[in-house]
């Protein structure tokens, strides 16, 4: 049987979240989902708020071009699809990514796990591969987006058996809740019971 988009609470999931292996493996894709792309992560005004309230804790951990970018235009900016995004240098790089050897990493989640920080990072990025889209209705809609650039954390997916839904519960849970994910996970093992899993 095929699996239907499931539905929890006021949020449509989209069934390759369930089914779809996953676990970033940074040691073989070199943290390159911050760098490729032709924009920068969605953010909310209240997030932009807080990366500002971030930006001396993290600034000499910035590249002086990413300085500059934020100098002239600011942390985020809106994209050609009318979207508040983050910052990018020369059409590409998120302003807040730094390196550790050959490994992009987050800025802002580096100063937040070395405890210098209360914010994480925009909730978009937490949640990646799981992209959000917000219907008129209310409703929210969640999407995997299959990249090539995380063939190495498919494959470490399925050898950990590890569930997309499952890999991301932190970002979910902070997204929407505990309860919430809870739900899922009761929806999860229904659909397993009605035949539509392994």
């Amino acid at each position: 049987m095929r699996l239907p988009i499931i539905q929890v609470g006021d949020v449509l999931v989209s069934p390759d979240i369930i089914t779809e292996k996953f676990c970033c493996d940074i040691e073989k894709c070199h943290g390159m989902c911050c760098v490729e792309g032709d924009a920068g992560a969605p953010v909310t005004m209240d997030e932009i708020a807080d990366i500002e309230n971030c930006l001396d804790v993290v600034w000499n951990e910035l590249s002086a071009s990413a300085q500059s970018v934020i100098d002239r235009q600011g942390v985020a900016y809106t994209d050609l699809d009318g979207v508040l995004v983050t910052s990018i240098v020369g059409n590409q790089d998120c302003v807040f990514t730094c390196h550790k050897g050959d490994c992009c990493l987050c800025a802002l989640e580096k100063a937040y796990r070395n405890g210098d920080t209360s914010f994480c990072k925009p909730i978009s990025c937490a949640l990646y591969p799981i992209r959000e889209k917000q219907f008129s209705n209310g409703t929210y809609g969640l999407n995997y987006h299959r990249w090539n650039l995380c063939d190495s954390a498919r494959q470490k997916g399925k050898e950990l058996n590890l569930p997309l839904y499952k890999f991301l519960k932190e970002p979910l849970i902070r997204r929407f809740g505990n309860d919430w994910y809870n739900d899922l996970e009761n929806t999860v093992s229904e659909l397993r019971s009605a035949g539509y899993l392994d």
